[in-house]
């Protein structure tokens, strides 16, 4: 009777869907403007699409943050001990699994992955099995390739060991199945990105902010350092070094709204605020750059030609980046404010403001200080300053270093790059070392301070156990961040060392 009754409650079903054609043959049209089937029928599309795979690099500004907040440059600040948790706990080397920054920046990089993937999956055919071809297609690809490289990198500075995918889009069904992938192999797979992209990539955009051949060579160029592949780097990054860029004679230009995509501009993130976005449930998805507004002087105010707003002092350089500067290099002036020096000696300027409440460190990043009109809407929301990613300065050492660490050391190239980023910052000569490895070490932090390097430099080069020690940094870690603890509930994912 059972088998019967199941029968039968079978053919009924069988019945109800064949003999009904309006539910068989459903148009999602019916109910849908736009279907997945509907994307990338022609250039336009595709062309929109590669510019939904640059959204994330705006999401992963809290990279640069916590790349100084982990190491000896900044602190966390802010109110109390209690304000922004998740970065007093990277402060204080005391990090939850569920730390809330870790697991933004986590998802933030995997819908990059996931963008970038869906696309180049799409690349020779589309979801109806057609081919759409025109002129500029494969240059379009290598910005692609770039930023799934990008996102990739981001990750595994943070996390080691990720999750490798590049066939498809992530689906439900993916999940539990995902396992973490040696960094090693995730490593080879963004050099096969790269060089794609290199390959396709002209050397200049007509849209500033687009990728370029010279972009794809420093991002290579840096990864070939992170693995210590000091030959390979030598010839890549000498290609951008004889590229069309130089540095700026005034440091403090290039992080102004005139210098951004500059003469020393490799590449930069960018942001904008034509259309603010209000929703403070999605801060780190606005359209602005959200970490400025953490880098501001908390009530700050003054006359109206006071040319910078408040903010929420959090990301502080410490006193001990500041002394690492000798008297006269002009990126001291360029990277820690000293408010209280600036209120003394602008007086007319009757500027009045409210220390820093916690970790006070009496500076605040000069890099990426709030400055009047350079918002708009929801002020906090909406700074469009574009985020210097890789900077020719930052090329001239990282080439200084590759030669200098090559199986065929080249001292007098590794000297002429360091030469000219001191040159810049002290307007002469005379203040010229003598280009070693830890020299070309010092001289990243004093040129990329409140950039967010110096934590990712200290554990790469392994000097983080002996720089950070005194601040409570656990060496367990192996300088990497815990796993996001939701990853490891829903994916089974193994846990990094030291959490």
């Amino acid at each position: 009777m059972k088998n019967i009754k199941n029968s039968i409650g079978l053919i009924i079903i069988l019945s109800i869907f064949m003999g009904c054609s309006d539910v068989v043959e459903f148009d999602p049209h019916d109910e849908y403007e736009v279907t997945e089937l509907d994307y990338l029928q022609t250039e336009s599309d595709y062309r929109t699409m590669a510019v939904s795979c640059y959204t994330p690099t705006q999401w992963l500004n809290g990279v640069i943050v916590l790349g100084d907040i982990a190491s000896d440059n900044a602190v966390a600040g802010g109110e109390n001990a209690s304000d922004v948790v998740s970065l007093q706990q990277i402060d204080n080397y005391l990090i939850l699994t569920n730390n809330s920054t870790l697991e933004d920046l986590w998802q933030s990089a995997y819908e990059g992955v996931n963008r970038t993937n869906y696309l180049i999956d799409h690349k020779d055919v589309n979801l109806l099995g057609n081919v759409v071809d025109f002129e500029g297609k494969d240059a379009l690809y290598g910005e692609v390739y770039f930023l799934r490289a990008f996102y990739y990198f981001n990750l595994v500075k943070m996390f080691g060991d990720v999750v490798l995918f590049t066939d498809h889009k992530l689906g439900l069904t993916d999940f539990g199945t995902l396992q973490r992938s040696p960094k090693e192999e995730v490593y080879a797979q963004m050099e096969i990105d790269l060089l794609q992209a290199i390959e396709a990539l002209p050397t200049s955009q007509s849209q500033e902010g687009r990728i370029t051949k010279y972009a794809a060579q420093a991002l290579l160029g840096k990864i070939y350092l992170y693995q210590e592949k000091f030959d390979e780097a030598v010839p890549v990054l000498q290609e951008v070094v004889n590229g069309p860029f130089s540095l700026v004679p005034n440091m403090d230009d290039i992080f102004l709204p005139e210098g951004e995509n500059g003469v020393e501009s490799v590449y930069e993130v960018q942001y904008s605020n034509g259309q603010p976005y209000y929703n403070w449930g999605g801060q780190t998805r606005g359209q602005g750059n959200y970490a400025v507004q953490q880098c501001g002087v908390r009530g700050l105010s003054g006359t109206a030609d006071m040319p910078y707003n408040s903010g929420w002092s959090t990301n502080l350089p410490t006193q001990d980046l500041a002394n690492a500067y000798e008297e006269g290099d002009q990126r001291k002036e360029a990277t820690t404010f000293d408010v209280e020096a600036y209120a003394n000696n602008n007086p007319s300027l009757n500027v009045t403001y409210q220390v820093a409440p916690y970790k006070n460190t009496g500076l605040y990043n000069k890099k990426y200080l709030p400055r009047k009109g350079q918002t708009s809407g929801q002020v906090e929301l909406n700074y469009d300053n574009n985020q210097r990613t890789i900077r020719y300065a930052e090329v001239l050492l990282m080439a200084a270093e590759a030669n200098l660490r090559a199986s065929s050391s080249n001292q007098a190239l590794a000297q002429t790059y360091l030469d000219m980023v001191r040159d810049r910052a002290f307007g002469d000569q005379d203040h010229r070392v003598t280009a070693t490895v830890q020299a070309i070490w010092d001289e990243r932090r004093l040129e990329l301070g409140m950039e967010g390097d110096r934590f990712f430099d200290l554990v790469r080069t392994g000097q983080a156990n002996s720089v950070l020690s005194s601040r409570g940094y656990n060496p367990a870690t192996n300088g990497l961040f815990p796993i996001p603890q939701r990853e490891i509930d829903i994916s089974n994912l193994t846990q990094n060392d030291g959490y």
